[in-house]
């Protein structure tokens, strides 16, 4: 009898733990396929704020993040072959995917005090507010949670749209914190490069600085309109909810801005 009782033991796993040893429960927790490692995986938070916390626990990836690599799959299923352009990635996640999976990848980071366009390691410096890529020369521009950090966001629409191939597109996260309220600036840039706080000063992390970056704009739904408005592009907002994979926080929208073959969009100045 004490055989079959250790062997079922076994078979459960370890008890769960009693008493003051005993951790508290995960908020949220499910299986499923990750889009981003595209393995077997289990989904958990040990924390209510599930943007930050809601992690696969194979690769770590968030759930912005599969969201963004759900809507490429499913809108782009041949991207491994494209010329792909993501702006401040991370080092996990969509970004590694990307990474790894597509031939013609280019990340690029804006180096202060760097030449755009030059190169600082395998990172490309870029400004997204005057890019350096040629007219009609990327099928994808990727932003990961980066136009909430924009000064001048028509000039990053204006130069994603002009860079864009025909039939090609800026998919990307941006925090929709103004649900029921128009978009509100945060904070400006002064032509003598004096930054003019509108709101109290708000930080993100930065991939390179432990400096953060500065929040410049809380964006509302009618983004898609400022993006029209800048670059003549139609946006697409995708809201996903999934638990299978592991999709499921607040302010994760997809938007995607696509370059038909009747956009116009202002060129650079030769």
């Amino acid at each position: 009898m004490y055989g079959l009782q250790h062997l079922l033991r076994k078979l459960r796993g370890p008890a769960p733990l009693q008493g003051a040893n005993a951790g508290p429960p995960p908020y949220l927790e499910s299986e499923g396929c990750c889009p981003t490692c595209r393995q077997t995986v289990r989904f958990v938070a040990n924390d209510s704020w599930l943007r930050d916390h809601y992690l696969c626990n194979s690769c770590g990836s968030l759930p912005r993040e599969r969201a963004i690599m759900a809507v490429l799959d499913d809108l782009f299923p041949d991207w491994g072959g494209l010329t792909i352009h993501e702006s401040s990635p991370g080092d996990r996640g969509a970004s590694k995917r990307l990474a790894q999976e597509c031939g013609k990848y280019i990340p690029s980071q804006f180096f202060p005090n760097i030449d755009s366009g030059s190169m600082v390691g395998n990172i490309r410096c870029e400004n997204l507010e005057s890019l350096t890529f040629e007219d009609d020369s990327i099928d994808l521009h990727i932003t990961q949670d980066v136009m909430e950090h924009v000064f001048n966001p028509a000039s990053a629409f204006r130069e994603l749209a002009r860079t864009l191939k025909p039939g090609g597109a800026h998919v990307f996260t941006v925090p929709i914190i103004q649900r029921l309220a128009p978009s509100r600036r945060r904070a400006e840039r002064l032509e003598n490069g004096e930054i003019v706080h509108l709101e109290p000063a708000e930080y993100h992390g930065n991939p390179i600085s432990n400096k953060g970056s500065l929040v410049t704009v809380d964006w509302g739904f009618d983004i898609c309109r400022h993006i029209f408005e800048s670059s003549g592009l139609f946006t697409e907002i995708v809201r996903i909810d999934d638990l299978s994979r592991g999709i499921r926080a607040e302010y994760i929208e997809v938007l995607v801005s696509r370059k038909d073959t009747l956009t116009v969009v202002p060129r650079r100045a030769l």
